[in-house]
């Protein structure tokens, strides 16, 4: 009895090879984005609590760099697309770059805006305890970016879906900077001016985590197909087909839905 000849695997394409080397492409300048975007959280930081306006321009100026490779991967990632129709796991792919893209841009302007910010209070005292919550705010931020980027390198769904409980904190460290704001203005240590930029200079930070948790709403997708946003959907659906059939059990006798509201 002979033995049944193997038959050889076949061998991907090169346009296939090509392919599959521009998806890692893309997902390594999606990291680069990520990690200089990250890097202008302690510089941002720096210039906030240090006063050196010398450095507010250079990291104004950096943001346009980021703003450069954002359009050219959403760019990119459209010419796949349209070149090589991808399909399930790597479309999704594809989708959450756009959208990532677009979620690590925000967190960059947001740090130019902590920034400018610090330029328009110069010169304003700043209470160890209001330093003390930048300076854990800013850390925490960092932390969270970092991490949801961690989470799409690694295609990792289940930190992504810890993110939104990590970001518990940061929300409480902008409560706290909230009330060391009041504190510092009703002592007299800062006026209304700098204390209004404060309470936005919080919420800058605060809005950085809520796009890393954006970001990891989107690697669950690229992992599983599913949003956050798909239960808010079956939720409607449910209450939406509860009112019906309470609408159709008003009817007598069997009728019809229509018949019966027509009756009352």
């Amino acid at each position: 009895m002979t033995d049944t000849p193997s038959v050889p695997e076949p061998q991907p394409t090169e346009h296939r090879v090509a392919y599959h080397r521009e998806l890692e492409e893309l997902r390594a300048d999606v990291v680069r984005l990520g990690a200089m975007a990250d890097e202008m959280i302690p510089q941002g930081t720096d210039v906030l609590l240090s006063g050196e306006l010398s450095l507010a321009q250079k990291l104004i100026d950096s943001d346009d760099d980021i703003d450069r490779l954002s359009i050219e991967i959403e760019e990119r990632c459209y010419g796949v697309m349209v070149r090589q129709s991808p399909i399930a796991g790597e479309l999704r792919q594809l989708i959450t770059i756009t959208k990532m893209v677009a979620e690590i841009e925000r967190s960059a302007d947001l740090m130019v805006n902590v920034t400018k910010a610090a330029r328009r209070m110069y010169g304003a005292p700043l209470t160890p305890h209001i330093r003390g919550v930048i300076a854990s705010m800013a850390k925490e931020a960092q932390r969270l970016l970092r991490l949801s980027i961690d989470a799409f390198a690694d295609e990792n769904d289940a930190l992504a879906g810890a993110l939104n409980d990590i970001d518990d904190q940061l929300d409480q460290l902008n409560r706290d900077m909230v009330e060391a704001i009041f504190e510092a203005q009703s002592e007299g240590h800062i006026d209304l001016a700098a204390a209004v930029q404060l309470a936005l200079i919080a919420r800058y930070y605060e809005r950085i985590g809520d796009h890393a948790v954006n970001i990891g709403n989107r690697v669950i997708y690229m992992v599983t197909g599913w949003l956050p946003e798909h239960n808010g959907a079956i939720r409607a659906k449910s209450r939406s087909e509860d009112s019906s059939e309470a609408v159709g059990g008003n009817g007598d006798n069997g009728d019809d839905g229509d018949k019966g509201v027509e009756s009352t």
